[in-house]
């Protein structure tokens, strides 16, 4: 009796060893695989100075029924810009290194990453795809990398220090999806309280 619960314990240590061991081999590879889905959705960057295309702009308030769509352009140049203009300049997101510049209906407002952090992952974002997928983004704790069938998904969701730093936060997030196959940048969301503004980019020109 007592050699039959010697040997059932015996068992019972390997299949929770090899249990273990499974968890901690393949958790990793998600992780792994994601990134490098996501290097090699951008790696055509690394052969491009400059990425132009048309945009789309969709302004969502869940208080008024009917979208604002108007249409623009979207221009991305290393080593750290990205800049879309919709109706003639009216409505502008310029990002250049750290400096951040919105124009809402003609009005401009400057920030930068240092002074507003919701941007910095943003930033690093942007200058991770420019680059062709060079640096580490893992070190950022805020943004999500998914893969939803052949998009790479990349979900930033800012973090506050303080519920009235959370308030003041224009953005509650952003979210990127990447056609794996083309490279392209297809969807650029911002969500905000109250409803969204969504970028649709087509008839992308690399250069």
């Amino acid at each position: 009796m007592n050699r039959m619960k010697t040997v059932i314990k015996g068992i019972m240590v390997k299949v929770i060893g090899l249990s273990l061991f499974h968890l901690l081999a393949f958790a990793p590879l998600s992780v792994n695989a994601q990134n490098a889905d996501l290097q090699k959705a951008v790696a055509r960057y690394k052969k491009t100075t400059t990425v132009t295309a048309a945009a789309t702009k969709t302004s969502h308030k869940d208080a008024i029924a009917k979208d604002v769509v108007t249409k623009g352009t979207l221009t991305m140049k290393k080593p750290s810009e990205v800049g879309i203009v919709i109706d003639g300049g009216k409505d502008q997101l310029l990002m250049k290194g750290s400096e951040f510049t919105m124009v809402v209906k003609g009005k401009s407002h400057k920030t930068s990453s240092q002074k507003n952090p919701q941007f910095a992952t943003f930033q690093a974002v942007f200058e991770y795809i420019l680059k062709g997928g060079e640096g580490d983004l893992s070190k950022y704790s805020d943004l999500a990398v998914t893969k939803q069938g052949n998009n790479i998904v990349l979900t930033i969701t800012p973090q506050a220090d303080s519920k009235k730093a959370q308030r003041r936060m224009l953005f509650s997030s952003f979210v990127l999806t990447i056609d794996k196959s083309t490279s392209e940048l297809k969807t650029l969301r911002m969500n905000e309280r109250g409803g969204y503004t969504e970028y649709t980019f087509t008839g992308h020109k690399f250069n």
